[in-house]
């Protein structure tokens, strides 16, 4: 599966073309390695997201192609969430 796909469908990021700027922008890491939207995800992936003060590392369960939202975080399990702090004053 498509990695703008997954992410949107398990709802980690809303929209599928915003995932694509994401990915695009380099701050997505599949297995330690620079992702782009279209990089093909497998079950065991583990993914690392960079938002703006935010790091997420999720590994993948499942690839579905479509979900409720109540089941779509039974696609992935959260390894880690890192919080960076703006220190500047």
């Amino acid at each position: 599966m498509r990695l703008d796909k997954f992410l949107k469908v398990s709802r980690i990021i809303k929209r599928r073309t915003l995932a694509k700027e994401v990915a695009d922008q380099g701050r997505i890491l599949i297995n330690d390695k620079v992702a782009k939207s279209s990089s093909n995800l497998m079950n065991g992936d583990t993914v690392e997201i960079r938002f703006g003060n935010k790091t997420l590392v999720i590994k993948v369960e499942q690839l579905l192609d479509t979900t409720k939202k109540e089941d779509a975080e039974r696609m992935y399990s959260i390894v880690e969430e890192k919080y960076v702090h703006d220190f500047r004053e």
